[in-house]
């Protein structure tokens, strides 16, 4: 047929560049043995970019598109409208018009058909543009056909294809449209199936929805649908919807919403055989493409036919395991406070760090607990950990051990291995201990700096593999180990004896407030002294308002005051710089290589704060833990057996006090550490940079640090591996990975399974006391924070990068974390009331709401509009 039109039997899922990632599953369908789809061919590419080329001025038009914000909203509006009337104006030359003509004549000049778009970057793993493009069904006629054509290949820019393009970073002149054109079906049902689950990601459960009469329909949300859900064969879950409406084609061509009679409004639109028998042409698609499909099918003269398919782009990946056994996993992220993907890089690196082998999935880490829940001995060690540190953790674990057969369960074994972390603590109060392990660590990064200036190429790579293993021990020294469960333990203690004795709720909460040695706390109130620095300079703060680029420090001394705000800023990045958001990927820009990201905090402080405000801000809370101190050992000596609860108790605070701000400090060193290597890599990533191996230094990101050595060995890199990486890493962005995952791909939602709170409340995990109203921040780029005093920030997460901008705030809300994860340590040490945890707090919660946070039991309200 020529370049300009191919058959669907023609084509298979090679050809998205030419005829689009519609027509290219289409055609791979029509390949599949026992798959109806109907008859058609595509117009290609070819012919779309020949219809460009006669397009006046429209490469102009596509740089102006191209420059608009995704938001501008009426610019994108307006700009798309004019590429569209442009491109429907343009008259199709003879020899295209002929060829499409043509093709019509194999299959039936006066039959109907679907005339739909397909765009190059659709259909795609990772991205679907679903419903971007445009599809008109029941055209009848080649003059009918061309003109829909046309549409077709305008509807490339509507506005919502255009705004999801410029958000996805979609280049508008790489994206070409090709058009399906296929015979009409006519059927008595329509609808979609899910070969996995859409709302559990259950790989095992198939989702069918059918309605009556056309599928779009349903697409178009005009009608509830019928639906059912199979697993193993068998439907196990079914809802038959009223059916009010139905779209039927017309004889002369298009289509009509039609009501349908009473009697049949109620009945459903497949039988229960139908459904299994689609799921089983479904799992046959799933097969073929070796990812869950997407499928819209009709059903037509007692047969289902195939009308699209397209991969599933929402569900979150399965870790890869060599068996079939069921397995359970625990997100690393949400321990951690990153639940954002990770490059290569990082991902290896953080494996080597840790001990316990971990799995992979979507950039993101995964513990394999399926062998801890199996066993008696072990389970409740780990449920009541992670019910402690995240209890939607906890019950979705629970919710798994409640399924039978799911995890099998190791009865008559011996006493297994103590789950790391819950063991007595037998350690005393003496705060050398902890000083030692400060002077430990730091000399052993005074060294690593000192010691790796001499390395390069291979010698490099060898010495940081060794010098991982130092890190390691240095991590995992059981005394260090000691003092941190101490703390956690002598935490829990205290919150459980004294509501026990006195009703107090939380009290471990004020008795934390600014401890010695919490370098994390620290940071923070050391911005206010950088902003204490540089406040009497006018000149200066008007530079850093503003400041474009990285190199801004170099241009401070030309000003009035600006060398001591170098000094003062340098130092801070001396001893902080090696922070950042998502810090644990050593692949993340740290605060050295971005400073910028520091000045919005710095600005607020330098506005909202008096001089000296940090070490007032650290002697109130000090004084506030030792008030609270003396009030309930006063109270305990009154009851029965007061002394000797009065005496266990201060010797628990002692405790408390001497060690929970050492909790910070091993993230702090191992951080201090990467950042070491991280310098020194890029500068070995230059080199290969000079040599043309690489072309750009941070190539290396996307690269596993063996694969590194590999290429520093061999000054040979596998160019089309890293371009893969990058592709996968930018699909793995778009997706939100779960707490809780299974073998079968479900991710498992936990709840707080709590009836004591006022109505409306958003539940969470409360972890530090107190209760505060005031207007949320929703912040999730903390380089765009814009606090005033009384905020309360609402956001994902917080890592240790966040807490500068603690001292800014009255309270906390976030949709992750736990009892001893940084963001609540470092509000209770600076006594900011705060609630983690929250699931989906910054959707459900508006920027500039009025919120009243209750962080001793747990919620938060959203306050009337005053």
């Amino acid at each position: 047929m020529g370049s300009y039109v191919l058959g669907l039997q023609e084509i298979d899922q090679t050809q998205v560049a030419v005829v689009g990632g519609k027509g290219a599953h289409l055609g791979e369908l029509s390949r599949i043995e026992g798959i109806r789809v109907p008859a058609g061919f595509c117009v290609t590419t070819d012919a779309f970019r020949r219809i460009m080329e006669d397009a006046p001025s429209i490469g102009d038009r596509l740089d102006r598109l191209s420059r608009l914000n995704p938001d501008d909203r009426e610019a994108i509006r307006t700009r798309s409208a004019e590429i569209r009337l442009t491109l429907e104006g343009i008259v199709i030359p003879d020899d295209l018009a002929a060829a499409i003509t043509g093709a019509l004549a194999g299959l039936g000049e006066r039959a109907a058909y679907a005339v739909r778009s397909s765009a190059t970057a659709e259909d795609l793993p990772a991205a679907s543009f679903a419903g971007q493009q445009d599809t008109y069904l029941n055209v009848v006629g080649p003059a009918a056909i061309l003109q829909h054509v046309s549409r077709c290949w305008a509807s490339l820019f509507t506005e919502r294809a255009v705004t999801y393009r410029l958000r996805n970073g979609f280049d508008h002149r790489k994206v070409h449209m090709a058009v399906v054109v296929q015979q009409m079906v006519f059927p008595q049902a329509a609808g979609v199936l899910f070969t996995a689950d859409p709302v559990t990601s259950n790989r095992k459960v198939a989702s069918v929805e059918a309605s009556f009469g056309l599928g779009e329909a349903l697409v178009s949300g005009l009608v509830n649908a019928d639906a059912y859900q199979v697993r193993d064969g068998e439907v196990v879950a079914k809802a038959v919807a009223t059916k009010e409406l139905a779209i039927y084609a017309l004889p002369a061509g298009g289509t009509q919403e039609q009501a349908i009679e009473p009697a049949r409004q109620e009945q459903p639109a497949l039988t229960d055989a139908q459904v299994v028998r689609l799921v089983r042409l479904g799992r046959r698609i799933e097969a073929h493409f070796g990812h869950p499909q997407d499928i819209e099918w009709c059903l037509a003269d007692g047969g289902f036919q195939v009308v699209q398919s397209r991969p599933i782009t929402t569900l979150f990946p399965i870790p890869e395991t060599g068996d079939r056994a069921n397995h359970v996993y625990v997100s690393v992220g949400h321990q951690q406070m990153m639940t954002d993907p990770m490059k290569p890089l990082g991902l290896s690196l953080w494996q080597l760090t840790t001990p316990r082998p971990m799995a992979e999935a979507g950039g993101r880490l995964f513990v394999d607990v399926t062998q801890v829940l199996a066993s008696p001995a072990n389970r409740a060690g780990l449920l009541e950990v992670a019910g402690k540190s995240d209890p939607l953790i906890g019950d979705a674990l629970r919710t798994i051990l409640e399924r039978d057969g799911f995890i099998p369960s190791l009865e008559g074994e011996g006493p297994g291995e103590p789950v790391p972390g819950v063991a007595p603590a037998t350690i005393g109060t003496d705060p050398v201990l902890v000083t030692e392990l400060i002077g430990r660590g730091e000399a052993s990064i005074a060294a690593v700096k000192r010691d790796i200036r001499t390395k390069s190429g291979s010698a490099l790579l060898d010495f940081i593999l060794a010098d991982i293993q130092e890190l390691r021990r240095i991590l995992f020294d059981p005394q260090s180990h000691q003092v941190i469960m101490a703390a956690m333990q002598t935490t829990w203690w205290l919150n459980e004896q004294l509501q026990e004795w006195l009703g107090e709720k939380n009290a471990a909460d004020t008795l934390t407030q600014s401890v010695p040695h919490n370098v994390t706390s620290e940071m923070g109130l050391a911005l206010l002294d950088v902003a204490d620095v540089i406040r009497p300079h006018p000149e200066v703060v008007a530079f850093l308002h503003d400041v474009g680029d990285e190199g801004f420090l170099d241009e401070l001394a030309k000003l009035a005051g600006g060398q001591e705000a170098r000094d003062a800023i340098r130092a801070y990045l001396d001893r902080y710089g090696m922070r950042c958001v998502g810090e644990i990927d050593i692949t993340r820009p740290r605060w050295s290589e971005r400073p910028t990201t520091l000045l919005p905090m710095l600005l607020s402080n330098i506005k909202n704060f008096e001089p000296g405000a940090g070490e007032r801000r650290f002697e109130q809370g000090r004084q506030e833990a030792w008030k609270k101190e003396q009030e309930l050992l006063e109270r305990l000596r009154a009851l029965p057996d007061g002394e000797r609860k009065a005496e266990e108790t201060k010797r628990m605070i002692d405790r408390v006090r001497t060690f929970i701000g050492y909790r910070e400090y091993p993230k702090y060193g191992m951080v201090s550490r990467y950042f070491v290597y991280k310098q020194a890599l890029l500068d070995e990533a230059e080199r290969l940079v000079r040599a043309e191996v690489l072309g750009e230094k941070e190539d290396i990101f996307f690269l596993r640090l063996q694969e590194l050595h590999d290429v520093v060995r061999t000054n040979q890199v596998d160019d089309e591996l890293i371009r893969r990486r990058k592709e996968a890493f930018r699909s793995y962005q778009t997706l939100t990975p779960p707490r809780v995952l299974t073998s079968d791909g479900e991710a498992v939602a936990g709840a707080y399974r709590r009836d004591d709170l006022p109505t409306g409340a958003l539940v969470g995990l409360p972890v530090s006391a107190g209760t505060i109203e005031g207007r949320a921040r929703v912040i999730l780029d903390m380089a765009e924070a814009d606090l005033e005093p009384g905020d309360i920030l609402v956001t994902a997460h917080t890592d240790p990068s966040w807490s500068p901008l603690f001292v800014a705030i009255t309270g906390l809300v976030t949709e992750v974390g736990g009892l001893m994860t940084h963001g609540a340590v470092i509000a209770r040490e600076y006594g900011l009331p705060a609630v983690v945890g929250v699931e989906h707090a910054t959707r459900l919660i508006q920027d500039g709401q009025r919120i009243r946070v209750n962080g001793t039991d747990g919620y938060i309200e959203i306050l009337p509009a005053t």
